[in-house]
């Protein structure tokens, strides 16, 4: 008996003509399979078939017609366990305020003003005598700590928000406050209460100090007015200036160009009416800058000189000018990217 595996199959041999064989290539034979040593034939019952595998459970469950339905459907919206409540100004000036007081140049800034205003302004105070009041208010020796300590409030209002924009944190404050004109608002309003407090308050302890430490037949009483200019009138214009240095800073957005610009406002109308006046043209422009200027407007309000008019007319123009700035700062943080 002969087995599949022993079946050896032989090439066909081509057919000769008269002319012989045919011209190509040497076809070579295929080589036989090879050869299996025989094997018992299988004894399968021929009424067995093969075995049956059922398909799983999966795929056997028929497909729904219809849309599918939603997860979740009868559990109803999602409640946060953490209470949530919307956010209002209150929430940027606490979030202000924190980052105003921990920030280490605020305390060195308006440490050295009161230094100034008040270490000054009590010096002036010892080296004077009473004779020297005869005509001058008490309450001068607060001017000259005041010129100096301008200076650092102006300092202060620039690096309120433009040490955001140099440390990149303006990015996290806006992100959680999107509303970008209560985080300018919150700023301005915590800025200028911190430095119309603290400047008033040195302001106060330099007069009241001044007063108690010269008077008698030769000294003339400050008037009500010479009291109120030498001290609300004085933090009101100094912390102005602040606000202005800090509407700059958010045109700018670059400490050192938004502190140099600054410089040049508070400096620069006192430097140049010396030059303008030379020319009899440029004359009474140059008055008016020097009228305008902060030495000569904080002199107005310290009642200097008879002359001088109150100083609110000094204060109610850089009020002006103040308003200017923070619209301009306001629609530019609008429009501008962080």
């Amino acid at each position: 008996m002969t087995t599949p595996y022993q079946h050896q199959s032989q090439a066909p041999v081509p057919p000769q003509g008269p002319q012989g064989p045919p011209q190509g290539p040497p076809q070579t034979a295929p080589q036989a399979a090879p050869q299996m040593p025989p094997q018992a034939p299988h004894q399968a019952a021929p009424h067995q078939a093969a075995p049956h595998h059922p398909a799983p459970q999966a795929y056997q469950q028929p497909v729904p017609s219809g849309p599918p339905s939603q997860p979740y459907a009868g559990m109803g919206p999602y409640t946060s366990p953490i209470p949530v409540r919307r956010t209002h100004l209150g929430n940027a000036l606490a979030s202000e305020w924190t980052k105003i007081k921990s920030v280490r140049s605020t305390i060195w800034t308006l440490g050295i003003m009161v230094a100034l205003v008040l270490g000054i302004g009590l010096l002036v105070s010892a080296t004077t005598n009473d004779a020297d009041y005869r005509t001058l208010p008490t309450t001068l020796p607060g001017f000259f700590g005041t010129l100096l300590g301008q200076l650092c409030i102006v300092t202060l209002g620039v690096l309120v928000i433009t040490s955001e924009y140099g440390t990149g944190m303006i990015r996290t404050t806006l992100t959680a406050s999107p509303q970008r004109s209560r985080v300018l608002t919150a700023k301005a309003l915590v800025f200028f209460a911190l430095s119309f407090t603290t400047t008033t308050v040195s302001l106060a302890l330099v007069a009241y100090a001044s007063m108690g430490m010269h008077s008698g037949p030769e000294v003339t009483e400050p008037t009500s007015d010479q009291i109120l200019g030498a001290t609300v009138g004085a933090g009101l214009y100094v912390s102005l200036l602040g606000l202005l240095s800090l509407a700059v800073g958010a045109i700018l957005r670059h400490s050192a160009g938004a502190i140099t610009t600054m410089l040049g406002v508070v400096l620069l109308p006192a430097i140049l009416p010396a030059f303008l006046m030379m020319s009899d043209s440029l004359r009474d422009l140059g008055r008016k800058m020097l009228e305008y200027s902060s030495p000569q407007s904080l002199a107005s309000l310290f009642r200097i000189d008879e002359g001088l008019n109150s100083g609110w007319p000094q204060l109610s123009a850089l009020a002006v000018v103040t308003a200017a700035a923070m619209i301009a700062a306001y629609a530019l943080l609008e429009k501008r990217d962080v």
